[in-house]
């Protein structure tokens, strides 16, 4: 295949999954149909299968794209360093990651709210299928907890699975509450989301000897 088919071809993908995000948000990923889908995109019916085998493999894709996103971002977050070339703290790295996920919100409402509503919260379909990616983001969450639990900065008494589930779970309340309109939405109630969630979890985590220091 030539350069520009294949470029026209990743185009045309693109189309259709852009498409699927605007049709899963709106009528919901089970009420639509494939041809919803190719409706939305302006293309053939047949089209969306000449790139995807079902519906289901649409969300697959839409999903693992944006997921892989978010877990090579932490890891590169946990592994960073300082201009010095020390470990960054625990507070910019779990700053950094609430900001990740708040922005692709911010940027990307409909994806956010189809990966919530169609994906991680649905424990009898694709939230099952993706069990392993979703565990291994608060896999992920749980080490950095467990880094700053060695150094002295976290409480070792709370479990780090049990605290990683407590940060995303606090972000992905706060996207909840956006995409059911339960809570105002600007750039002024985005950027205090993110220091309220940081705040929130480190304040709670956090020794009495560093909460001291950060009060001073």
């Amino acid at each position: 295949m030539s350069a520009a088919r294949a470029a026209t071809a990743s185009d045309k993908r693109r189309v259709i999954l852009n498409a699927a995000v605007r049709v899963f948000a709106r009528q919901g990923f089970h009420a639509c149909r494939v041809s919803d889908i190719a409706d939305e995109a302006g293309v053939a019916y047949g089209l969306v299968y000449h790139y995807f085998a079902s519906k289901d493999e649409v969300l697959d894709t839409l999903f693992l794209e944006r997921w892989n996103v978010m877990l090579e971002l932490i890891r590169e977050v946990d592994a960073a360093s300082s201009p010095k070339g020390e470990a960054l703290p625990v507070r910019d790295k779990l700053g950094s990651i609430a900001s990740f996920i708040i922005d692709s919100y911010r940027h990307d409402p409909d994806l956010m709210k189809v990966i919530i509503v169609e994906v991680t919260r649905a424990a009898n379909s694709f939230g099952q299928t993706h069990l392993g990616q979703i565990r291994e983001a608060y896999e992920l969450i749980g080490e950095i907890v467990t880094k700053a639990q060695a150094e002295g900065t976290f409480k070792a008494e709370i479990e780090a699975q049990f605290a990683a589930m407590a940060f995303y779970g606090a972000i992905e309340q706060m996207l909840t509450g956006w995409i059911f309109g339960l809570l105002p939405q600007s750039e002024e109630h985005f950027a205090r989301a993110k220091w309220l969630v940081v705040e929130t979890v480190c304040g709670g985590l956090e020794t009495s000897a560093v909460g001291e220091a950060s009060v001073g």
